[in-house]
């Protein structure tokens, strides 16, 4: 069995049926994890997501749930154990709207709906999972952060200030669970065009592709291959490293 192979493996990525964390859960399925698609809302897109997944000869589950909600947490876990087994991966991806506003147009509550996606909802998922990767002695998990955090992205104080908190959450678990045979990395995806993003003015995309080393702007899939490495054999000796999937923006 390669390195990469993720065969007997269930993961778990939150926020997965669409944008990144689709690509994401397509990409651990391909290698041959068993994958818990999650959505909160928009049932219709869910179905969609998981039929094709289904379609691709890919095993899994779509699980619904507020991962924000412990109660929620506790269910879906529950749930994804007694179909597909213990979360052995954990991807902690889903997010909420990013308004960018300077830092007079905010109020606590846009902060708080940051840390609750980007802290709590990681906090809660890892302590769902834990037991039974403490138990194999096996667990990857694999936050996704945020190459915002690195550059201090202006007028996006709420977003960059949670994803700082869940980038120092990453590193102080990665040391604390290390003896146990559980890996705690990160990826930080650059400005990667998805759904959300089909009304942006194209002049923003051409400018910032003209930023990248690579010469052309990222696509979900750069993102799900990055996933799959930390997930895999291949990376059982990284752990608190994080992987900006950026084409280079950062280098420097």
């Amino acid at each position: 069995m390669g390195t990469m192979n993720l065969a007997g493996r269930v993961a778990l990525v939150t926020g997965s049926t669409r944008g990144l964390g689709r690509s994401m859960a397509f990409a651990l399925g391909r290698a041959g994890a068993r994958v818990a698609l999650n959505s909160q809302n928009d049932q219709s897109t869910a179905d969609r997501a998981f039929s094709a997944y289904q379609e691709a000869g890919l095993d899994g589950m779509l699980v619904r749930g507020d991962i924000t909600d412990p109660a929620e947490v506790e269910r879906a876990i529950a749930e994804i154990t007694a179909q597909l087994g213990p979360v052995d991966i954990l991807v902690p991806n889903a997010t909420c709207a990013q308004p960018m506003e300077p830092i007079e147009g905010y109020d606590w509550q846009a902060y708080q709906r940051m840390i609750d996606f980007f802290v709590k909802s990681p906090f809660l998922l890892t302590r769902a999972c834990l037991p039974h990767m403490k138990r194999q002695r096996w667990g990857r998990i694999i936050n996704i952060c945020t190459t915002a955090f690195v550059a201090g992205k202006p007028i996006f104080s709420a977003y960059v200030a949670a994803k700082g908190g869940q980038v120092g959450m990453s590193r102080s678990l990665a040391s604390e669970l290390a003896p146990f045979g559980i890996t705690v990395n990160m990826v930080s995806p650059g400005w990667i065009p998805v759904e959300r993003h089909a009304g942006d003015p194209q002049e923003a995309k051409d400018a910032y592709r003209a930023r990248i080393p690579i010469g052309r702007l990222g696509v979900p899939d750069d993102v799900g291959g990055a996933v799959v490495f930390f997930a895999s054999e291949a990376s059982s000796f990284v752990t608190g490293q994080n992987i900006n999937v950026n084409g280079g923006v950062t280098i420097g």
